[in-house]
């Protein structure tokens, strides 16, 4: 399934390379958030199901929000990218096979192989998890504005992805939220020409029911409670 955008619409191009939009900012109207928000119109086929392409391209249209956390995000932005590759390409090996999200897991799950490391099961369990993250953070932008960007981070991470993460994993995380940039300078930097809390409002409200079905599926496997290893 590819993402077909018209005349009034984002160009392809940024779908296909999310890492233009930093050169665009200005030139675009809107916020940072505008292509992943213009993204998730195209998500779901008419009969209502997630599509494998069109989640991956919107999960790749957040990541030059990311880019202006500098290395605070460092950690989320490769462990993002790492589970967007591993699933695109399991999806390039067979789209007609892989066209809806959930088919990779299937497959895996008919295998016994679904619990592996290096699955795509554990590669959509653990991108969601970090959207999940993400999608806290702006909405604690949002609902706390008197908080610093580290606060802003931590309390997000202890929201959803510290009970999953080992000793590791959580104090590399703990380290890293230290280097979080000054809130102001981070806002002005993704406002662009748009309104940003609007636009991150309604990516929150947009996307969340996105993860909540992901993790609904995953549950209905067995598949949804995996710790790091």
């Amino acid at each position: 399934m590819i993402l077909i955008f018209g005349s009034d619409r984002l160009p392809l191009s940024l779908v296909n390379d999310p890492t233009r939009l930093k050169d665009q900012r200005v030139e675009m109207a809107g916020t940072v958030f505008t292509p992943s928000l213009e993204g998730m119109k195209h998500v779901k086929s008419e009969n209502g199901v997630i599509l494998t392409k069109p989640f991956l391209d919107v999960c790749k249209l957040i990541l030059p929000v990311l880019d202006k956390f500098g290395a605070a995000m460092s950690i989320v932005k490769s462990d993002i990218g790492g589970n967007i590759t591993r699933l695109e390409t399991k999806y390039n090996s067979d789209p007609s096979k892989f066209e809806h999200l959930y088919s990779m897991v299937q497959v895996e799950v008919q295998a016994k192989t679904a619990k592996g490391s290096s699955s795509c099961t554990n590669g959509l369990l653990w991108l969601t998890r970090a959207m999940d993250y993400l999608v806290e953070l702006f909405r604690n932008l949002l609902e706390h504005q008197d908080w610093i960007m580290s606060q802003v981070c931590t309390d997000s991470y202890n929201k959803t992805l510290k009970k999953w993460h080992g000793w590791l994993a959580s104090s590399s995380f703990t380290v890293a939220m230290k280097l979080a940039p000054d809130r102001k300078k981070f806002m002005e930097v993704i406002s662009g020409s748009g309104d940003i809390n609007a636009d991150m409002e309604k990516f929150c409200t947009t996307f969340a029911p996105l993860l909540a079905e992901n993790h609904k599926f995953l549950a209905s496997v067995g598949l949804d409670d995996l710790k790091a290893s």
